[in-house]
């Protein structure tokens, strides 16, 4: 099931959960299904990063003919999960999305071109998996500060608890990001 977010084109995905005392199993991605939500991205390339409690990546997104959607989800713990709206035009520009997604609640959130994206390590340690529809390029990668003021982003933590890479704590202020 497909809920729509308050910024336009982000959506969140609630699979349906087939449980009993054996485990549990569900479908993470269905061509069809998400086709029928409108999402007809041709996905290419999955990733997949463990991090420890604290660990911040992001706010992280691809330019030019490397802009990528993504569909993102939780295998292990739990994450806070934000996408901001860096599309020009847009009536949500500046806006962000956070929602924290786990290996319990199973959401998933669709991210779709035109969004910076990042997430926080909420619990011990967390399994990331993100679907995208175009392959990484180094020299297209930009970054937007984690702690900009005008975001104004909750991120659930003490700062002091934050663990960020080297890049992404020299990420610039929010401004005019262009994917195009």
């Amino acid at each position: 099931m497909f809920t729509n977010t308050p910024i336009e084109g982000l959506l969140l995905f609630e699979p349906r959960i087939f449980g009993d005392e054996r485990g549990y199993f569900y479908e993470s991605f269905n061509k069809n299904t998400f086709a029928d939500a409108g999402i007809r991205d041709e996905f290419v390339q999955d990733n997949q990063s463990k991090s420890t409690y604290g660990v911040l990546r992001g706010l992280h997104y691809q330019t030019g003919e490397h802009v990528q959607s993504k569909l993102v989800r939780v295998l292990e713990g739990k994450v806070l999960d934000v996408a901001v709206d860096i599309r020009p035009g847009s009536p949500t520009y500046g806006q962000h999305y956070s929602v924290e997604l786990s290996a319990e609640n199973q959401l998933q959130l669709y991210i779709p071109i035109g969004f910076a994206h990042g997430f926080l390590v909420l619990s011990e340690t967390a399994t990331f998996f993100y679907k995208c529809d175009n392959f990484y390029n180094k020299a297209s990668e930009g970054g937007i500060a984690y702690n900009d003021p005008a975001l104004n982003i909750d991120w659930k933590i003490p700062k002091e608890d934050l663990i960020l890479s080297e890049k992404d704590v020299s990420n610039p202020k929010f401004g005019n990001h262009r994917l195009i």
